[in-house]
């Protein structure tokens, strides 16, 4: 008699999203049941369980894979799939008493964030087209919901409509180039694909990947598909924004080079140049911008764009030093975001909002910990050793002169130069221009959350050498 093998450990590698996607469902009934009355209960749970998620991560070894080698966890998956949890936590965190306090605290909003997780992970450990695009839409049906869930705020409802018309754009476009690459190629696997390609390739493949490269630079906000992001940041609520600078940006910049390493790295000479167009007209509309904003988060939008330029730098070289860059680039990119949109939050007085750089004038002498945060934050953001912005470009810099993209590294350096201009003016109206009225004390959490993220921008030159060994570590899995 044949033994029957359980199917229960063939998932074993898809584990952390079953549990997020077991959690989401039982959220869902006790919103039901108990209605948004229910939200702190659902916030409570939805940590612990990416908390959880993180650890079975952390527990994972070597290459698994699962769904016929369709889902795949490597050590550039589960380092990916770390920070992208963290900011799902730090955005569920930063949102909790701020929806409450504007009086849209709704359980779906948590629930969505989970939702919209599990599709980015999804995407960090896509193996094949079919598994990506699945993992693109969840991740996107969700964020579209979230991005205007303060549904009687006209900005918000006009951030969800543009993302969501924009979105379904740059979907289709996806969908259109993973069906040409199929059809050119006869496979929707990486290997496979990448197998195909090495040989005689013919226009179809590279339209095919044209299109893909097109939809995915959407969802990294780069130029010239970036036009949501000023509005959504502004628009939408700051915590949602946060989560919109963050998470997706991880996952958004992790499928990106999966899908480049494993599948067209054998053609890299075809997309580079691609990808080095992207890179400067990304990391120049975002140094000259932003130089106008007035709004801090739009001014953050702008900032972003620039950033998913500098990340890209370092993924045009296609190697492995770029790939390594990368993912340092993108923790200490995670940690200075969360923390400027802590300190967003924490710019409050009685139930009153501020977003503008006006609003932080003389912050220095009557929120001295605040100023001090932001300052911190806007020189990493420079690049200033020894901070953690500055380690991140040095990598992905160091990267493109090693591959020889001498022009690239040189357009990038002198972008932070002008950059330097509108982060400099923050850290100018905090310290010398007369002071605005006094914020109010922040709220415990957020105020963990900014110092939490100074702390490790900060003494980023201490942890150096242990961040760049799991860089590395995750960069050889790819190659």
């Amino acid at each position: 008699m044949n033994s029957v093998v359980s199917p229960i450990p063939a998932f074993g590698p898809a584990l952390p999203e079953i549990l997020l996607a077991a959690t989401a469902l039982v959220l869902v009934l006790i919103g039901a049941f108990r209605g948004d009355g229910a939200k702190k209960l659902i916030d409570l749970i939805a940590i612990v369980a990416l908390v959880v998620a993180g650890f079975l991560l952390a527990e994972g070894q070597g290459r698994v894979s699962t769904f016929n080698d369709a889902f795949v966890v490597d050590a550039f998956a589960r380092v990916m799939k770390g920070l992208t949890l963290i900011g799902a936590i730090g955005a569920i965190i930063l949102s909790s008493r701020f929806l409450s306090e504007e009086k849209i605290a709704r359980f779906e909003y948590t629930i969505l964030i989970l939702l919209s997780t599990i599709g980015m992970m999804m995407m960090c450990s896509a193996n094949e087209l079919i598994s990506l695009y699945l993992g693109v839409e969840l991740q996107s049906l969700a964020l579209y919901v979230v991005a205007s869930i303060h549904r009687d705020n006209e900005k918000s409802a006009e951030a969800g409509l543009k993302y969501f018309v924009l979105g379904a754009l740059s979907s289709g476009m996806l969908l259109y180039g993973m069906s040409l690459v199929y059809g050119f190629t006869g496979s929707v696997t990486y290997p496979t694909i990448a197998k195909a390609v090495a040989g005689a390739h013919g226009t179809g493949v590279m339209f095919g990947l044209v299109f893909i490269i097109a939809g995915l630079a959407f969802k990294m906000s780069v130029v010239p598909f970036h036009m949501w992001t000023p509005d959504v940041y502004e628009g939408a609520p700051t915590p949602v924004a946060a989560f919109f600078a963050t998470a997706p940006k991880m996952a958004a910049i992790a499928m990106t080079t999966r899908i480049l390493v494993d599948a067209f790295l054998p053609i890299v000479k075809d997309w580079q140049p691609i990808l080095v167009f992207a890179a400067i007209a990304s990391m120049g509309l975002g140094a000259f911008a932003a130089i106008g904003q007035n709004n801090i988060k739009r001014l953050m939008a702008y900032s972003s764009i620039a950033n998913m330029g500098y990340a890209l730098v370092g993924l045009a070289s296609g190697t492995l030093a770029g790939v390594e860059g990368v993912v340092i680039f993108m923790a200490v990119y995670l940690a200075m975001t969360l923390g400027v949109f802590a300190v967003i939050l924490a710019m409050q007085q009685g139930g009153q909002r501020f977003e503008t750089i006006s609003d932080l004038a003389g912050a220095a002498r009557n929120n001295p910990g605040l100023a001090f945060v932001m300052a911190t934050l806007m020189f990493s953001l420079i690049g200033i050793p020894p901070l953690g912005g500055f380690f991140g470009k040095f990598y992905v810099f160091a990267a493109a002169i090693e591959a020889k993209l001498f022009a690239l590294a040189v357009i990038g350096i002198l972008a932070s130069v002008v950059s330097a201009f509108y982060y400099l003016r923050i850290i100018k109206v905090m310290y010398f221009d007369a002071p605005a009225p006094a914020f109010g004390r922040a709220a415990p959490e957020i105020r963990a959350v900014m110092w939490a993220m100074t702390a490790f921008i900060l003494l980023f030159a201490i942890v150096a050498n242990p961040v760049r060994t799991i860089a590395a570590s995750a960069a050889k899995s790819l190659f």
